[in-house]
């Protein structure tokens, strides 16, 4: 399986360099979040001015007076939203919510003028995050918020926990916290071809029963832009089940008690792996995709990533001959 979730032990830190900034765009405003942005600044401007953005009007059939007291609404719902909105699919549901009883024209116009996510495209969320730990879990531990840029695939990234913390360090595994130990010793040396060495020794955990197109796959950079959406400045909540035949640990990933792998079947950007965990709620939210032809079942008969790297995986061997 190519899904991976490296275990990192360290402080977490924000980064400060002016590249890190230029990264994010102006005032940290991306592609992504632009349209949230963009809801944010009106929803700012209409309580100055008690104006409604110009050009609305040609997305909606209410009139102005109607607008204005949608803006009214959600500004409200915006300052009582704890965290406020960060996501699309985050100021999608708030806006939903808070216009339930407006015609629908209305609600899917607002939606379409600020390019947020439609109604039916968005996936039913539920607090489901366990209560008690499932059985098979041998150990949970969270982690600090997700940096985007260690997102590797649809399947992939790079979490850290704290070593200060003795609940959440006593559940790394120890191979890991003794690399992290040494990479930092060799860092502090200035022996960076070492510590980098060290780091691609790291432990690598699977997350358990999915498995997502890799970037050179077609959706496979859709894959990895959805799970960024996701997870990026989330902390996350592992549940670690075990090891696999590689030696990696297979985990299930929630993040703000959404389970992560529901989302990436639901959404149509993996495959139930049944090969791995066979689960039947895994295989019932992957036919539902197809069903639905979202993601990658908009195409009639999607390549699956693991008969893909077996491929490959051939073919370069044939290469080397």
């Amino acid at each position: 399986m190519g899904n991976v979730l490296r275990f990192l032990c360290g402080q977490w830190c924000k980064p400060t360099k002016d590249e890190d900034l230029e990264s994010q765009g102006y005032h940290g405003v991306s592609a992504a979040n632009v349209g949230v942005t963009a809801l944010a600044h009106d929803l700012f401007h209409f309580e100055i001015t008690s104006q409604v953005p110009e050009g609305l009007s040609k997305h909606v059939v209410s009139s102005k007076k109607a607008q204005a007291n949608w803006y009214r609404k959600l500004l409200e719902a915006w300052r009582a939203a704890k965290p406020p909105p960060k996501t699309p699919e985050e100021a999608a549901r708030l806006v939903i919510e808070t216009l339930k009883r407006h015609q629908k024209a209305d609600v899917e116009g607002l939606l379409a003028f600020y390019g947020l996510p439609l109604p039916h495209t968005l996936v039913q969320h539920t607090a489901e995050a366990p209560t008690s730990l499932p059985e098979g879990v041998e150990y949970e531990f969270q982690t600090f918020p997700v940096d985007p840029r260690a997102i590797a695939d649809g399947d992939g990234m790079t979490v850290y926990v704290s070593t200060i913390d003795p609940r959440e360090s006593s559940c790394v595994p120890i191979e890991v916290q003794v690399a992290a130990v040494q990479r930092s010793q060799a860092r502090a040396e200035k022996n960076y071809t070492e510590a980098d060495a060290i780091h691609k020794k790291m432990i690598e955990s699977g997350y358990r029963g999915i498995d997502a197109p890799e970037n050179e796959m077609p959706y496979g950079k859709e894959a990895k832009e959805e799970l960024t959406k996701i997870v990026q400045g989330k902390c996350l909540r592992v549940l670690v089940y075990g090891v696999d035949q590689y030696g990696r640990y297979v985990a299930d990933i929630y993040c703000n008690g959404i389970f992560v792998q529901k989302l990436m079947l639901k959404k149509g950007f993996a495959w139930h792996y049944a090969a791995f965990d066979q689960r039947p709620e895994l295989a019932r939210w992957e036919k539902e995709a197809r069903d639905k032809r979202v993601g990658l079942w908009a195409s009639s008969n999607p390549e699956k990533p693991w008969e893909w790297k077996k491929k490959n995986k051939k073919d370069k061997g044939q290469m080397r001959r």
